[in-house]
């Protein structure tokens, strides 16, 4: 397990920036095949999805709503057509609701619209931060905060772990841990931006901006990595999918990145763009 883990890594390490660096509709592609695959994910997880492999109402107008907000994130410059869009994807699935009824339960619309919020719409942020000025080097920012605490959360919470975190929800995850991560994200977020983003953007200092955007990315990491964990919990499954060899499912491996990325936008929007 740990070999295919670590294989599985490195792909999508080497993935990640090819596809990063090349940014444009490679980038939206690739984030529309992770979003639809992660609705999927949530669907099943939450029992929303049809019977027999066959697509219900609920994932037709979610699948075609995502595919849509991703086009106009891909082909239109401005941002609130993508607001609006979550309005539109809202109102049919209540005209959904209200012409099939009682097919479907309240809960179960806003089941689906969060399925459709939480991982695909957070998702598109990376995209957002990769199109921002300077968004090729803001935009590591997302994964050092989310990979990188991942690891040396690890790593401390294993040498010196003592106190639990989340003691039912996670019963590995220690204090010790989470302050490894937020630590080791800081630093690795400061040596990233010392030693390349600094040279490249010779006229704004910036080092102290992307330790501050690391810190609170990692922070935001750890909570999305334990909400990931608690649908799990709440859904009696071990794993989203089986994507991902070792790893399992996107929701498995991106649910620290998912609520890191908006995070990161809307920092970089305020401390370096502001």
């Amino acid at each position: 397990m740990f070999w295919t883990r670590l294989m599985s890594s490195i792909i999508l390490v080497v993935l990640a920036l090819l596809t990063i660096l090349t940014g444009g509709y490679l980038l939206a592609t690739v984030l529309l095949f992770l979003a639809l695959t992660a609705f999927y994910e949530l669907m099943k997880a939450c029992k929303l999805s049809g019977e027999k492999g066959k697509p219900n109402g609920l994932e037709i107008i979610g699948s075609v709503g995502i595919v849509v907000y991703y086009l106009l994130m891909t082909f239109s410059g401005e941002r609130i057509y993508l607001f609006l869009m979550l309005i539109v994807i809202l109102v049919a699935f209540m005209f959904l609701y209200v012409f099939s009824f009682p097919k479907y339960h309240a809960e179960q619309i806003m089941c689906v619209f969060f399925c459709v919020a939480y991982a695909p719409v957070m998702l598109s942020f990376i995209y957002l931060v990769r199109d921002l000025p300077y968004g090729i080097y803001t935009v590591w920012m997302i994964f050092i905060s989310s990979w990188i605490c991942d690891t040396c959360a690890y790593v401390v919470g294993m040498l010196i772990g003592k106190h639990k975190l989340a003691p039912v929800l996670s019963p590995k995850k220690s204090i010790e841990g989470a302050i490894g991560g937020i630590a080791g994200s800081a630093l690795v977020g400061a040596l990233y931006a010392y030693f390349i983003v600094e040279p490249a953007i010779s006229e704004q200092k910036i080092t102290w901006i992307f330790v501050l955007i690391s810190a609170v990315g990692a922070v935001i990491s750890q909570v999305g990595d334990l909400a990931a964990s608690a649908i799990k919990r709440n859904h009696e499954i071990k794993d989203y999918g089986k994507l991902i060899p070792g790893h399992g499912g996107v929701m498995d491996r991106f649910d620290s990145v998912i609520f890191t990325a908006p995070m990161i936008y809307f920092l970089a929007l305020l401390l370096i763009h502001g």
